[in-house]
């Protein structure tokens, strides 16, 4: 291995959790300006994490080594998705977890242990959150995997990195079933990342939260670790809407000019993201949750569309 290509995958590594709580900030920080609120800064969630990083923990006696681990292996799962996708260039190839049925399953692996950690506890929240997210974990999971599949398709390969490489040579007439992915794949986002409108983020309301129902039990290093990881698979997600439909701007060599414009198109590409999520969730209220299952399913169809018009 090159020393080049050793540097970029360890700047790949490090970016995804170093830049993810900005990106958390940056969302709440115009749904602040789009709600008339003056809002905290981008950077208020490397505040709250590092003072929760010093405070004490608080672990319910019924709890089992399983509540104790879960924040290690989620932070870590995400640690190797980050590295398993297209980020910065395509010629970093991964031929070990870079296929994209790997990179799914490690998804639905740290939803899984989310939901045995919300379970262990033994108290009412965490049981209905984890019964919620997994239900909407298992229906968005059909629209996410075929929507990768119609890019697979498309370029010929099942590896993200190469997907990537590939999309970008797509003509522009041959675009529709990659744009109806797209926006299959954005739905499934919304519901994987615990977004509006499948979840309120900023709840702590019995009857609406979902994801903060699970880590209502966890209190400082692990309740730091544990937004650490939502904020890692927030980026994950927003990375992989930029880099696999809309591959303009991301590097083909493993140098360091065409690597550093890389990067910027990327922090532009996620920016844009960013708001557009944060205007819808200033937009629309939370579905109830037995509507979720209408708008997934609407997520299923565009996807089996798209992939009949790529077959």
């Amino acid at each position: 291995m090159t020393a080049a290509r050793l540097t970029l995958w360890i700047v790949q590594i490090m970016l995804v959790p170093l830049l993810s709580p900005f990106f958390i900030g940056f969302t709440r920080r115009i749904k602040a300006r789009l709600q008339n609120r003056a809002g905290a800064t981008s950077f208020q969630p490397y505040r709250d994490m590092w003072k929760l990083l010093h405070k004490d923990e608080v672990i319910s006696e019924d709890a089992s080594w399983l509540f104790r681990a879960a924040p290690y292996l989620i932070f870590a799962t995400t640690l190797v998705i980050g590295a398993s996708i297209p980020m910065l260039s395509t010629a970093l190839t991964n031929s070990f977890t870079g296929d994209f049925l790997v990179v799914v399953y490690l998804v639905a692996l740290g939803t899984f242990f989310l939901a045995l950690a919300g379970i262990d506890a033994g108290g009412g929240f965490g049981g209905f959150g984890s019964s919620r997210e997994m239900l909407v974990a298992a229906l968005a999971e059909g629209g996410l995997v075929l929507s990768l599949l119609t890019l697979a398709l498309a370029s010929r390969t099942t590896n993200l990195i190469a997907i990537a490489g590939n999309i970008g040579s797509v003509p522009l007439a041959g675009y529709a079933p990659v744009a109806l992915a797209f926006i299959s794949f954005f739905i499934a986002m919304l519901a994987e990342t615990s977004r509006y409108p499948f979840d309120n983020p900023a709840t702590h309301l019995e009857l609406t939260m979902i994801h903060e129902a699970m880590i209502l039990e966890y209190s400082g290093k692990r309740l730091a670790l544990m937004e650490w990881a939502a904020a890692n698979k927030y980026l994950i997600f927003l990375a992989l809407g930029a880099n696999l439909f809309f591959p303009r701007g991301i590097a083909g060599t493993l140098e360091a000019g065409p690597v550093m414009l890389a990067l910027l198109v990327l922090l532009l590409k996620v920016g844009l993201f960013s708001a557009v999520i944060a205007v819808i969730e200033s937009s629309i209220a939370k579905l109830r949750i037995f509507r979720l299952p209408d708008l997934l399913f609407t997520s299923f169809v565009l996807s089996v569309i798209a992939l009949g018009l790529v077959s």
